[in-house]
Order: structure tokens, then sequence, then C-alpha cells
């Protein structure tokens, strides 16, 4: 989805197609924190 958002940007020049761009990169920098502590709570539940 990243890469698609920033070709639709380099072709098209659209400052609203640059926002959405950087919006899933700022989510996609806060998502592995979240996954890796599920997986850390799935590899060790807490009793």
């Amino acid at each position: 989805m990243l890469d698609f958002t920033w070709e639709l940007f380099s072709e098209t020049g659209n400052v609203d197609t640059y926002l959405l761009f950087k919006e899933i990169e700022v989510e996609r920098q806060e998502r592995p924190l979240v996954l890796s502590d599920e997986l850390a709570d799935i590899d060790f539940p807490v009793s």
C-alpha cells in the first residue's frame, strides 16, 4: 500500500496523496511494536 501511494503521488504531485503516504508510513512504524507484544503474549501467556 505504501509503494502504491508513493507511486500515485509521484505521478500526480497531489498533496493529499502525499499526506496519506506519510500517515501510512507512521502507522507502519508504530504497528511492529504492537505485533511483537502480541507475539510475546502468545509465546508466554500470563496465567
